[in-house]
């Protein structure tokens, strides 16, 4: 009996590439996100699951849950980040992306050892939320954070000459109750703090959806 052959997608070279494949993989997210309910990392898998077949990415070019170990940090933020460890374990900031979409010269190895490279070689860092919790709802602050984290990281990138880096934030809201859902005010809070800095922003309700897309420096 004939095996099935694998997916094996197509080359992603530049950022403009990775985002081109994110946008293909959104419609079949939405819908999926909208089938389910699920933890944070259920929407995680989804998000790689569309990337490889509605995107059509290689696997060896699109990683999961990336530790990216960064020596001699030059932001504040990551430094801050550091001198909050335990004093035996500074010396560094490991950022974890939940979906990392590489250059070709990543060629499949995004272990932690390949620390010089991950960094170098990342074309889109995605981090996910969804409103997962009983009775409360996904804060404007929680996913700032994301976002300003997502904007030093590519400050570090392009500090070692890496990839112009794209970083997104995807936003599941779906929980089926209104008072679990984020509120209008969060949104524009959201909306206007990733405008500012250059970071996509990708949101999905039951009812509704959005995409913003600024000029990113």
């Amino acid at each position: 009996m004939p095996q099935p052959q694998p997916h094996t997608g197509s080359t992603i070279e530049t950022r403009d590439d990775a985002l081109e494949a994110f946008q293909r993989a959104w419609p079949p997210f939405v819908t999926e996100c909208r089938s389910v309910l699920g933890s944070e990392l259920h929407y995680q898998a989804l998000l790689y699951h569309c990337l490889r077949t509605y995107g059509e990415i290689q696997s060896v070019q699109l990683g999961m849950n990336v530790k990216m170990w960064i020596t001699a940090v030059v932001t504040d933020l990551f430094r801050k980040r550091d001198q909050k460890k335990h004093p035996d374990y500074r010396g560094g900031f490991e950022p974890i992306p939940d979906v990392v979409i590489f250059r070709p010269e990543i060629d499949g190895d995004w272990r932690r050892r390949n620390r010089d490279n991950t960094l170098r070689y990342a074309l889109m860092a995605i981090e996910v939320k969804a409103s997962e919790r009983e009775k409360k709802r996904l804060g404007p602050k929680e996913i700032v954070d994301d976002i300003l984290k997502l904007e030093v990281l590519r400050t570090e990138a392009r500090h070692r000459g890496g990839s112009d880096m794209l970083p997104a934030v995807v936003t599941v809201d779906t929980a089926p109750e209104a008072n679990e859902r984020m509120t209008s005010y969060a949104r524009h809070v959201v909306e206007t703090a990733a405008r500012e800095r250059g970071i996509c922003l990708f949101y999905v309700s039951p009812s509704e959806e959005s995409v913003v897309l600024p000029d990113v420096p």
